[in-house]
């Protein structure tokens, strides 16, 4: 898998194109969950977007956000990988090279989510801890977690 972490600025088109498509379809189509995917973060000046390729295809994402965009923290979110890969393992690269990223960019920060409730255990394995009773975004259960640094 081949790996680009770029700022809004530095995506092409097709790059562009491709991460809100596997969001989209993800997030919107797959989980029916209408909701405001376009927040303005994505083109904050201090966000990036982690992009993981097999061959020239899109099949992992997750955007890394800085302090005070949606916590108080680091934040990274948007973690999907694409239907077709799903149940490979391709997650948890994702996810250990987006930590890796976020330590590179702001080393030593907390680094805080919002996950999927049925994803809590995924998380706990990178040592995310649960800092928030269950709530219900967009009609998904969710929880908030962190790792402190």
């Amino acid at each position: 898998m081949q790996w680009q972490c770029l700022r809004f600025d530095q995506l092409t088109t097709h790059q562009l194109y491709d991460l809100l498509k596997l969001r989209s379809d993800v997030f919107v189509v797959e989980q029916t969950c209408a909701y405001p995917d376009l927040d303005d973060h994505d083109k904050n000046p201090g966000t990036y977007h982690l992009l993981g390729y097999q061959a020239e295809t899109l099949i992992a994402y997750l955007r890394l956000l800085p302090e005070g965009t949606t916590y108080d923290g680091v934040s990274i979110g948007r973690v999907v990988t694409s239907p077709t890969i799903r149940g490979k393992g391709v997650g948890y690269p994702l996810l250990e090279q987006g930590l890796a990223m976020a330590e590179q960019l702001w080393p030593g920060k907390t680094i805080e989510i919002g996950a999927q409730s049925h994803l809590q255990h995924y998380y706990q394995r990178y040592g995310f801890e649960a800092f928030s009773a269950e709530y219900l975004e967009d009609g998904i259960p969710h929880i908030d977690m962190r790792i402190t640094k």
